[in-house]
């Protein structure tokens, strides 16, 4: 069958209730096959452990019904009716969490502006306008904004009413004849525009569901009347709202308050049932244009127009919604309480599913931070819970109602045991099947109320229930406790947060609450969008769509892999080849590079290691990339276990560059050199151990690379080696390797270099060219810089000397300005004179006490002045003959001054 034809969807529901589900052929959607799920999920290097769940398991199903009975046994669970959103082509409504998530589109519909005759008064008419013109046929009542202001004009032979605010919207001259408040027009009536149809005039309206219009005898014709609604604006339309109790929820709830008639139009497939005369049979797509028409002849229509708007559609096939009058089941969220929540009572939070599950959100870390906001957020806005979808098959509701039309009183069984126990008729129909259509609807129970017979509802439960119920399904919480408890809650629940606060998310915490009182996870990590790089959902109409295994096979796993771990949660990751090939250049060219110059050069002097444990080596750099990997291990480690992978990516990066562009280029010469001494071993040494660590603390995020350096250098030589880099222990920080003093020399030693550099640059001096000396004034809260690091700062500057300077000041000449913008307006003429006495001052004398915030008093025109630091600018140049380069405190400068000797050098 063709899962994307309803029509074929139905003739299996028919099959269904002829009991022949049996001999029905499945074919399975059409589409590309892109390999099994485990092959996906192998590919990108997660580990399959076994234990795949399937919702529509009898465990699953059961355990589902005993969250039900939960509900039920506390008064949650009731069937009611509203005006709900539904998808004509699904033939099912659609929750308020689908429709906030995914179901919203732009689009452009035809208005009508129309006239609604007034009764008992000749000649004029409620000026009205709808989106939805279908919904006329529906009409009941029309409801003005209490406190606007409204108008009377007269326009050709007609005499209008609207709103004073959307007086723009007629068409053509006009003369107000007076001004009246919204509050004077209430309790008018008025003549409907399709009083002709019978349903129109039927006493209560025109639905199936009776018992909502019991004791309204009113039918629409007779209930024409203008009400108060304090939700009626004037941002478009004509301030007059038309009001179809059977065609929307805010016009659902009106009817009720005013006691109306209700005329349900459509059915579930969008047709016009009987009682709509000529529009009976009609599909609501395609009316619009016959009810202009029809308006026309009765000389009602004022004004049609296209319009364009965000209007609600199906998230699973994308058909426009309408508003439907259906009863479901619900579970109860309960009162949303007008007072803070610590002044909630006990009592009041019992009665409320809503404040329980609040309670349990809050024990939960949430990352980003803002997620327990955004929870809390739709816990405080939304409405019941709509557990029941109108479809053919799935989730059976355990619930049982009384086939007795005096009783209808319904039951929740809790489990098959229970099923069994109460079953009065078809339980051998049943035994031997799971908990599905058409077994299980042959299962009848006893009515404790009334006595007679009950039966399954034909219904069937809302997706996420069984999304929301794997915490206790999958770990038995009904058949091992013991087990169950174990393994729950959950370390960490992800997904992306755009949909899942109000639907997986949610679904966990309801079951959660309802069933245990605890949280369903201790973490939460969610994430936005992909999109792709130009920022656009990915399309294949649009050329931008990368299918998995295309990426797979040109980025490689790992860079995909590490371009979701280094990217800030919270924002969109824009995914393409070009963020894959910065990836790729800033991550794994570099730990590739590394790991290729020590095979290399270990094959050519035949090395091989003794341990896989650092050398006790003499050699600085040697003990600096020890103690920085150990700093690297710690802080990854932190990062981790807090779910920030960012961090921990970044961590790596920097590490990598430290690696291979500072100890590696640093100690070439040392695996160059043919003698094959300590110190030669000592680098081997050294470097074997950082990669090796490196493919273990990688691992987690980079399964595939890591692998293969692994398996080369330790598995080539060891073949007891644990056979897989994930099977080995992941590294943990030694603190007795952090040598602080080493880590805080170097970074010294290589902040000093690197401004060296800088200061080379400025001065147009290559590297090549040997200077006579570095100046180097640091801050006092540092120590010195000790002489194997000076060493290592005069090889790398290529300079004669290293110089410590005591004052900085011996490396740059000052010069005092006024601070015009300020002291312009504060002495005018007098501007002048105080630029020349800053000009004559000392800045040698002044400059301490400006760096310290100090005011300074200067001599101008004979009389002492005042100046706040704020006030006086401080220009800097290098001395003669040097470059400086500065990083807040530390200065470091080269002297330019080029000797022949020098010249010659170079």
């Amino acid at each position: 069958m063709d899962w994307n034809d309803p029509d074929e969807l139905r003739r299996l529901a028919d099959l269904m209730e002829e009991d022949a589900a049996q001999t029905i052929t499945l074919q399975g959607p059409d589409g590309p096959v892109t390999g099994t799920v485990e092959d996906l999920v192998g590919r990108l290097g997660l580990p399959e452990l076994g234990g795949s769940y399937f919702t529509f398991s009898t465990e699953n199903n059961y355990m589902i019904w005993t969250f039900l009975k939960k509900c039920w046994e506390k008064g949650w669970l009731y069937k009611g009716a509203d005006v709900m959103p539904w998808c004509p082509r699904c033939a099912t409504g659609i929750s308020q969490h689908e429709i906030v998530t995914d179901g919203y589109a732009e689009l452009t519909h035809r208005s009508v502006t129309l006239k609604f005759p007034l009764r008992n008064r000749p000649g004029e008419s409620l000026l009205v306008w709808t989106t939805t013109p279908w919904t006329l046929t529906s009409n009941v009542a029309a409801a003005v904004g209490p406190d606007l202001d409204y108008v009377r004009v007269r326009q050709g032979e007609d005499i209008l009413y609207l709103s004073k605010g959307t007086l723009s919207m007629l068409r053509g001259d006009y003369e107000v004849l007076g001004e009246l408040k919204g509050t004077d027009m209430v309790g008018w009536t008025y003549d409907g525009p399709f009083d002709d149809l019978p349903a129109a005039q039927e006493p209560g309206g025109h639905t199936y569901l009776r018992d909502l219009v019991a004791g309204v005898e009113a039918s629409a014709v007779t209930a024409h009347t203008v009400i108060p609604w304090d939700e009626v604006g004037e941002a478009e339309g004509t301030g007059i709202v038309h009001i179809a109790p059977g065609c929307g929820a805010e016009d659902f709830r009106l009817g009720k308050e005013h006691h109306f008639p209700l005329l349900a139009p459509i059915d579930d497939e969008g047709y016009f049932v009987d009682g709509f005369g000529w529009l009976t049979g009609m599909h609501v797509s395609q009316v619009a244009s016959p009810i202009f028409d029809d308006l026309q002849k009765k000389g009602l229509l004022y004004h049609v127009e296209e319009y364009t708007h965000r209007y609600p559609t199906c998230w699973r096939c994308k058909t426009e919604l309408v508003f439907r009058l259906v009863d479901e089941w619900f579970i109860s969220m309960g009162p949303l309480y007008d007072k803070p929540r610590s002044e909630v009572t006990p009592e009041e939070k019992a009665a409320s599913l809503r404040y329980q599950i609040m309670d349990v959100t809050e024990q939960i870390n949430w990352i980003p931070s803002f997620g327990l906001e955004r929870e809390l957020d739709w816990l405080r806005n939304m409405h019941d819970w709509m557990i029941s979808k109108k479809r053919y098959w799935g989730l059976a509701l355990p619930i049982w109602e009384c086939d007795s039309a005096g009783c209808r009183h319904f039951e929740v069984i809790g489990g098959g045991e229970e099923l069994k126990e109460r079953a009065v008729a078809g339980w051998e129909t049943f035994e031997g099947h799971t908990p599905h259509r058409p077994y299980i609807d042959a299962v009848k129970i006893t009515c404790p109320k009334c006595g007679g017979t009950m039966t399954r509802v034909k219904d069937v439960g809302n997706p996420w229930l069984d999304a929301g119920i794997v915490p206790f399904s999958t770990l038995q919480y009904r058949t091992n406790p013991d087990y169950w408890r174990q393994w729950y809650p959950a370390d960490l629940v992800t997904e992306s947060f755009p949909g899942q606060f109000r639907n997986w998310f949610y679904s966990l915490l309801v079951m959660a609450t309802v069933i245990d009182g605890t949280p369903p996870f201790k973490n939460n990590f969610s994430y936005a969008t992909l999109l792709a790089e130009d920022g656009r959902a990915m399309h294949k109409s649009w050329g931008n769509a990368i299918e998995f295994n295309e990426a797979a096979d040109k980025m490689g796993v790992d860079v995909m892999r590490w371009m979701y771990c280094n990217h800030k949660p919270e924002n969109n990751l824009l995914f393409g080849y070009n963020r894959a090939d910065e990836v790729r250049r800033q991550f794994l060219l570099p730990l590739w590079n590394a790991y290729n110059f020590f095979v290399t050069y270990a094959r050519l002097d035949g090395w091989e290691p003794a341990s896989q444990d650092a050398p006790a080596s003499a050699n600085l750099l040697d003990g600096w990339i020890v103690a920085r990997l150990q700093q690297v291990i710690a802080r990854v480690n932190r990062a981790l276990e807090a779910y920030d992978s960012m961090a921990a990516t970044m961590t790596v990066e920097t590490f990598l560059n430290d690696l291979t562009n500072w100890y590696i280029r640093r100690s070439r010469r040392r695996f160059w050199k043919s003698e094959q001494d300590a110190d030669k071993n000592d680098a081997y040494a050294t470097l074997y151990h950082v990669l090796v660590t490196l493919s273990k603390l990688l691992a987690p995020l980079t399964p595939f690379v890591t692998e293969v350096m692994y398996q080369n250098l330790v598995r080539g030589v060891d073949a007891g080696a644990p056979e897989s880099v994930h099977h080995c222990a992941y590294p943990q920080a030694d603190p007795a390797r952090v040598d602080e003093e080493v880590l805080e020399q170097m970074a010294l030693a290589r902040q000093v270099c690197s401004l060296g550099l800088s200061a080379r640059s400025d001065a147009g001096i290559k590297v090549r060219q040997p200077l006579s000396r570095v100046l180097v004034h640091w801050p006092a809260d540092r120590p010195p810089l000790q002489e194997a690091y000076r060493d290592i700062v005069r090889d790398e500057l290529n300079v004669k000397a290293f110089e410590p300077v005591d004052e900085a000041s011996r490396l740059v000449e000052y010069r005092l300005l006024p601070n015009s913008k300020i002291l312009g307006p504060r002495f005018g003429k007098e501007f002048p004179a105080v630029r020349q006495a800053l000009s004559a001052a000392d800045p040698a004398e002044l400059l301490p006490r400006l760096q310290a915030g100090e005011a300074v008093t200067l001599t101008v025109n004979n009389r002492p002045v005042e100046l706040a630091a704020d006030e006086i600018l401080v220009q800097t140049r290098p001395a003669e003959g040097l470059a400086i380069a500065a990083d807040r405190s530390l200065t470091v400068a080269i002297d330019t001054t080029l000797t022949e000797a020098l010249r010659a050098e170079g």
